[in-house]
């Protein structure tokens, strides 16, 4: 996954809140538009759309961002930052089996996730479905666990987006997008509730659920989710990938370095050649 953009009223405070809260480096910011990420690695893209306006909690769009760490250590730390910086953001955490998570919800109320990955010889699969759960995990005593000593005074380890969660207004019309046409593979599911997907044996590198968005129509214009980048291997995956698409009657808008469409939602997912 490539970098998520996010329309927002108030750059400033949301620069600020990924930058000192999520630890995040400012990549550049130029006029309206920051890209904040890790070393190199883009992770957040902020344009400024002060014209627009918050849509309803029950509109499709983005559930959260999540940001993947290489350690418990850089997690502990990123975790320890928003805590401090913003606590009232924090939403809650959850040991998923697969990996470890901490939920926020930015100033503007997009969902965030900062989690870590178990090791995948410890992830199990059942009939091609990975194995994912909901327990209780203790954020006092994870940051008691893996706060190093000077880890509140800057970033630890690398950073990247290790997968992209939308709502959506059903889950069949989600499958039939994202698996039958773009063709990800269905990792879990959950009845008509959340359906997760992924590439390479990934537990999964987008998820759509309509928990809070059952029924939801195509989006208008509005605050929050700009668009989703994917990030194929090389130029033949994005060649196959426009004419995938195409096949199934949905026309790719290609500017001669990516291809972009929009889903059932009018989520934008714009797909790249990593190489």
């Amino acid at each position: 996954m490539g970098a998520v953009t996010l329309l927002v009223a108030d750059l400033d405070r949301m620069i600020a809140y990924y930058r000192d809260g999520v630890t995040l480096s400012v990549l550049s910011h130029e006029g309206g538009v920051a890209v904040l990420g890790r070393r190199t690695t883009p992770i957040v893209i902020l344009r400024h759309a002060p014209e627009l306006k918050h849509a309803s909690p029950h509109e499709a769009g983005l559930f959260h961002t999540a940001i993947l760490f290489d350690t418990q250590e850089a997690l502990a730390a990123a975790v320890y930052s928003v805590a401090r910086v913003a606590p009232g953001t924090f939403t809650g955490s959850a040991d998923h089996l697969v990996s470890k998570a901490f939920y926020f919800s930015d100033p503007e109320g997009n969902g965030v996730e900062l989690y870590w990955d178990r090791d995948r010889t410890q992830w199990s699969w059942v009939h091609g479905q990975v194995e994912m759960a909901t327990l209780y995990l203790d954020p006092n005593a994870f940051l008691e666990e893996n706060l190093t000593e000077g880890a509140d005074i800057g970033q630890v380890g690398a950073a990247t987006v290790g997968h992209v969660h939308l709502a959506v207004g059903d889950v069949a019309s989600a499958r039939a997008f994202y698996v039958d046409r773009l063709g990800f593979e269905a990792t879990a599911s959950l009845g008509s509730q959340a359906l997760f997907v992924s590439a390479g044996g990934y537990h999964h590198h987008m998820a759509m659920n309509t928990w809070n968005s059952r029924g939801a129509g195509p989006r208008t214009l509005a605050l929050g989710l700009g668009q989703v980048e994917i990030r194929v291997p090389g130029a033949d995956d994005l060649g196959e990938l426009t004419e995938r698409m195409r096949h199934y009657g949905v026309e790719p808008r290609d500017d001669g370095r990516s291809v972009s469409f929009d889903d059932p939602w009018s989520n934008t997912v714009r797909a790249v050649a990593a190489a």
